[in-house]
């Protein structure tokens, strides 16, 4: 299913203007279907049936959670933070944590590769507040779209229509000028001021299974909380993987596989296991050409968005299956002379890499275990993998029902 919806994404983004006329007529459908993408404004929505302004609002009264012992505090941990980028005026819907400060203000944990961080230096260049809505549950596709690592031009909200197939509602914020869910339950709205000093966020036990350590960020304040009459308050857990988070993550994957490969065609397969925590490990099979093509591979991967922040990218053969990190060790491992098929390049880190060099800089590993070419200095014989012949496995097959074996154990 995640396979397909990327399928889909891939087709409609190779899409070409037939010559003929029954050709563009075959278009209609799919036009039609990406008239129905971009969301569309409504007068009221499920979101704002409650309204508190003012004193009335208290961001203890609703059930934030403390994750993990060591924490800083109660943190909003899924939501789909909305702001504008100030010059442009497109929309962008990030996840970033959010830790519960007082009554009315959280911190706002917007990395500096985010693009909600880039629209709050934006704001500070030209002195202005940023406002931020900040949407809590509703419908799973726009959660999603939120973590997606989509191009800054493109709409979160657009991509959601898309996942569903139907445009999403939006309604108007009561405080701000910003459009918001119409189903979400719960809607922070407010603003960050550049103007005003940072203030001290965190520890908060992160995806990595580490905590990643106290630092300084915006603060929020919130000048309205609209809500369903009864809500649902959504939230996650991370911690040392696999969890909820990576499953997420496994989805992007899938999903955006499709679009990579439009960039890189070469790629066959890649795979981001658990224990890399997104961005620490990324397999890649390729259909190799020509000397030197994994470099060329992992070199157009780390320009890639967010894949920038891969730490480790190891390329491998089109037959190799990713999907299982024993088997593709297992081929890098006997495939690798680690002076000729490693390379370094420093380069932008994630902020929670807590042992790179420098804060969000340092150093990445590519790793060619590719079968080698002549052309690449080997000039041995390079050999083939232990496989059973069709026919003994044929011979053993039929072997099972005259033991009276059950075969499918």
């Amino acid at each position: 299913h995640l396979n397909d919806i990327g399928d889909r994404l891939s087709g409609m983004l190779k899409l070409e203007v037939p010559n003929s006329l029954m050709g563009r007529l075959a278009m209609l459908p799919m036009l039609k279907e990406m008239a129905g993408f971009p969301p569309r404004t409504v007068r009221s929505g499920p979101c704002q049936e409650v309204v508190l302004q003012g004193d009335d609002i208290d961001l203890s009264k609703l059930p934030i959670i403390t994750c993990w012992p060591d924490d800083g505090g109660p943190y909003i941990t899924l939501p789909l933070v909305i702001t504008k980028d100030p010059e442009s005026g497109i929309r962008n819907v990030g996840m970033y944590r959010m830790q519960s400060m007082d009554r009315n203000t959280t911190a706002m944990h917007w990395q500096r590769h985010k693009t909600g961080a880039r629209h709050f230096e934006l704001a500070k260049r030209k002195g202005e507040r940023l406002e931020v809505a900040v949407a809590l549950g509703g419908d799973p596709a726009t959660i999603f779209s939120a973590t997606a690592p989509l191009p800054p031009a493109i709409d979160e909200f657009i991509f959601t229509g898309f996942l569903r197939r139907r445009p999403m509602e939006l309604v108007k914020g009561v405080t701000v000028d910003l459009e918001v869910p119409a189903e979400a339950d719960f809607v922070l709205e407010g603003y960050v001021d550049p103007s005003e000093d940072l203030i001290l966020e965190g520890p908060f036990g992160d995806h990595t299974g580490f905590y990643s350590l106290a630092d300084m960020y915006p603060s929020f304040h919130v000048t309205a909380v609209t809500m369903r009459r009864e809500p649902i308050y959504p939230t996650t857990i991370v911690g040392k993987p696999p969890m909820e988070d990576f499953y997420m993550g496994h989805a992007t994957e899938r999903i955006f596989l499709p679009l990579t490969k439009l960039i890189l065609p070469e790629v066959v397969d890649y795979h981001m296991p658990a224990e890399g925590i997104f961005h620490n490990l990324v397999f890649v099979s390729i259909d190799k050409e020509y000397p030197g093509h994994a470099f060329k591979v992992m070199n157009g991967l780390w320009g890639l968005g967010q894949m920038m922040l891969a730490k480790v990218i190891v390329i491998v053969d089109k037959d190799v299956n990713v999907q299982d990190p024993r088997e593709a060790w297992w081929v890098a491992l006997n495939n690798i002379d680690p002076e000729r098929d490693v390379r370094f390049t420093p380069g932008p880190v994630d902020v929670l890499d807590h042992a790179s060099r420098a804060f969000t800089f340092g150093t990445k590993m590519g790793i060619d275990a590719t079968t080698k070419w002549p052309e690449e200095g080997f000039d041995r014989e390079w050999p083939d993998k232990i496989e059973m012949s069709d026919e003994v496995k044929q011979r053993v097959d039929e072997m099972w029902a005259r033991l009276g074996i059950d075969e499918a154990r």
